[in-house]
């Protein structure tokens, strides 16, 4: 918070394989909206090894509106070190003299945001879906919304004036920070920071398979249940996914009957998406599953039973067996997308 009373905010820049990930400008879109007018926005990207790729992230958020893009590059921090990360943004706090942290309600923004909210002593909002700026309407100051008991309500908080928050936004809900005129960029600077005393060093990471477009991110996901029969059933699924440019997803039981890895499962105890388009492919519609997708935007459930709780949710709704019925969607869609004009 400054002299005047305006509100700073820090956005934390986070990357993926040394690309900038779309949630951190959804993240600066927020933070725009939280410091509303007359506030500040800053960002910081944290990373080390090869610097081009932090300079290109950090040149992207100066080029969408973040004012000052503190640049945190130290060799150490090549892999993801919870404790070294939230120190280091907590360096960009102090530099920025920032009241409100943005991150993405991401995996890795999951870990940082409490460390970040202890650190300073700061309150902490998690999974926000909606940010109201002050002064909009019945406003005077932010107010955040977030969902609670997979997705059945949602509450609201108020960001008061001085107080400070660390906030996470989940991806594909809030618009992304739009690029600023020509010659308005922010500007970029590296900042110096000091490693804990203790920390944990991420030597490696095993990937599973999950597909090419993260779940979390992506605009269309094509998800599996039981009904999808063995592995090999989610082949038609992975198909009409890379089509539409998407990603597949499964529910737990798909999971469970060793179909799928894990890494793909959507619903309470997996990941909570929000794509534009959403199609449930012999997916019954359990309430654990719901609590994971409800939300999205278009949701098209194919199944054989019409009497699938799915069909409660689903925008669309196609009674029948999805061998059938995907491979015929996967045609369909491929003769569009060759002729858009036709």
């Amino acid at each position: 918070m400054t002299d005047t009373g305006k509100i700073t905010a820090l956005v934390y820049g986070e990357c993926l394989d040394g690309k900038l990930r779309r949630v951190a400008l959804e993240a600066l879109g927020a933070a725009r909206r939280l410091a509303g007018d007359g506030g500040a926005v800053h960002a910081v990207v944290v990373g080390g090894g090869p610097g081009a790729a932090l300079r290109e992230a950090a040149a992207e958020l100066a080029a969408r509106g973040a004012e000052v893009v503190h640049v945190v590059d130290d060799p150490a921090l090549a892999g993801f070190a919870p404790e070294a990360y939230a120190a280091a943004i907590g360096a960009a706090v102090d530099a920025a003299g920032a009241s409100v942290i943005v991150l993405g309600h991401t995996a890795a923004g999951r870990e940082l945001a409490p460390r970040v909210a202890a650190r300073l002593g700061a309150g902490h909002v998690a999974d926000v879906t909606a940010v109201e700026p002050p002064g909009d309407g019945r406003a005077a100051s932010a107010v955040l919304t977030r969902p609670l008991y997979a997705g059945k309500a949602f509450e609201q908080r108020r960001l008061l004036p001085g107080a400070r928050q660390v906030v996470t936004v989940r991806p594909n809900n809030l618009p992304a920070a739009e690029p600023v005129a020509a010659g308005a960029e922010g500007a970029v600077a590296a900042l110096p920071y000091a490693a804990p005393p203790l920390w944990t060093v991420v030597r490696g990471i095993a990937r599973k398979a999950g597909g090419t477009v993260d779940l979390a991110e992506a605009d269309v996901i094509v998800a599996g249940g039981r009904g999808v029969r063995s592995a090999e059933g989610f082949a038609p699924l992975a198909e009409l996914a890379a089509v539409l440019g998407g990603a597949v997803g499964a529910s737990r039981g798909a999971c469970d009957a060793g179909y799928c890895d894990y890494a793909l499962q959507i619903g309470q105890t997996g990941k909570t998406v929000t794509p534009k388009l959403y199609i449930a492919c012999g997916i019954s519609g359990a309430i654990q599953h719901l609590a994971g997708m409800s939300q999205s935007r278009v949701i098209v459930a194919i199944n054989k039973d019409p009497d699938a709780p799915i069909f409660g949710v689903a925008d669309y709704g196609i009674v029948g067996d999805l061998f059938e019925v995907v491979p015929e969607l996967t045609a369909q869609f491929r003769r569009m997308l060759a002729n858009p004009g036709a």
